[in-house]
């Protein structure tokens, strides 16, 4: 049997999706180790990759193979090269863990969507191309997300959420969409600094004394819907109510960025610390120094990061977004997204009542145990195996 998973965005390159892709690769590959064979066959795992990132995965078992893929995605060459790359491989099935299905495939695979945010935000806002181009790629978009949800044997969602706004928006029966959840990582500081070292490297400045000034954090990209411009004005109106601590936010300068940084300058902000792009190694310090965590999105189809703090024992603070609930449950601090006065409400209250700080940091600690890569790879598997009509053990 012979598998195929297109992981052109593994690893931090490719944001929230190279996590899932790599955690998916990384956790298929430690199963088949650990067990030998996978629902009692042999079988053969091609993994695509991009020249940037195909150094970073090295496979660990000896049926495992990475193929260099070196399209971009959203782009004619990989609508057009993709599939020849594939039928090369005679695969039984390929995993596309991203709706960017090349639509001259016409062999078995499996889509994940994570969410439609590119139906639910096409909005100029979230672009830096000519106004004629966005619209034609976003038909584009549209188009393939249409014909991956049609096509596939099987689609797999991160939540509930997401399943159902597929069903809201598509003509897709409900039993070929499954729900299987992401997971939290848990990061450790392998180069062995200190923490104040590593908070100083990143912006934040200690008192006389040597102590950080406490921040508010946030991990994650400064994409239009992710809706930091109104946390940045929340966060403004908190530093005239008291002495508020610093706001981190921690994701890879981009032009989303640059606005931010701009509004910030304009309007005399105080206390907003960019750290850019902080690498797996110093995220452990970061989450776990943090006073609490924010997470002001408008939409997501999971929500790593949120999960993410809880492991590392911070409260959080998240938009009451219907998705967030479901992943976070009871564990977190809800508020109003659109309204900037609730945001910063919330944040307050949530910064000087220590009891209930206390309270979702243990919620917090249980609510990110639920959730496991492990599992997420077990169940992935386990679809192949229907689709193959191979029987589990």
């Amino acid at each position: 049997m012979r598998i195929g998973i297109d992981a052109r965005f593994f690893g931090p390159a490719g944001k929230g999706l190279g996590r899932y892709t790599q955690k998916l690769v990384e956790n298929i590959e430690k199963i088949y180790i650990q067990e030998k064979e996978v629902h009692g066959q042999d079988v053969d795992f091609f993994i695509f990759l991009r020249q940037e990132n195909f150094a970073e995965y090295v496979p660990q078992h000896k049926r495992v193979y990475k193929v260099l893929a070196d399209c971009q995605w959203y782009t004619f060459k990989e609508q057009l090269e993709m599939p020849i790359l594939l039928r090369k491989y005679d695969l039984d099935l390929v995993h596309f863990p991203h709706f960017n299905v090349p639509i001259l495939y016409g062999r078995k695979f499996v889509v994940t969507i994570h969410d439609l945010i590119l139906i639910h935000f096409p909005t100029l806002r979230g672009t830096t191309l000519n106004p004629l181009i966005y619209w034609l790629k976003f038909a584009a978009y549209k188009f393939t997300i249409a014909w991956a949800i049609w096509r596939a044997e099987k689609i797999i969602t991160v939540s509930n959420f997401t399943r159902n706004d597929i069903l809201a928006n598509y003509r897709v029966e409900a039993e070929k969409i499954q729900v299987i959840y992401e997971a939290s990582d848990d990061y450790c500081n392998i180069a062995n600094r200190k923490d104040a070292d590593v908070l100083k490297q990143y912006g934040l400045e200690t008192d006389n004394y040597g102590i950080i000034k406490p921040y508010i954090l946030y991990v994650g990209n400064a994409y239009p819907h992710k809706n930091l411009e109104r946390l940045i004005r929340a966060f403004s109106r908190l530093n005239i109510a008291m002495d508020a601590p610093n706001l981190m936010l921690v994701g890879k300068a981009d032009y989303f960025y640059d606005n931010l940084k701009k509004i910030v300058a304009k309007e005399g902000i105080r206390n907003v610390i960019f750290a850019g792009f902080v690498p797996d190694c110093d995220l452990d310090t970061i989450y776990k120094n943090a006073t609490a965590y924010v997470f002001p999105s408008l939409y997501e189809g999971f929500g790593i990061p949120p999960l993410e703090a809880m492991a590392k024992g911070v409260p959080v603070a998240s938009a009451n977004h219907e998705c967030m609930q479901e992943i976070l449950g009871e564990s977190a601090a809800y508020f109003d997204a659109t309204d900037e006065a609730d945001i910063e409400k919330v944040i307050r209250a949530l910064v000087q009542d220590k009891s209930w700080q206390e309270k979702l940091i243990t919620a917090g600690y249980q609510q990110s145990k639920k959730y496991s890569w492990e599992r997420m790879a077990r169940e992935t598997l386990e679809i192949y195996n229907k689709i193959l009509g191979v029987n589990g053990k």
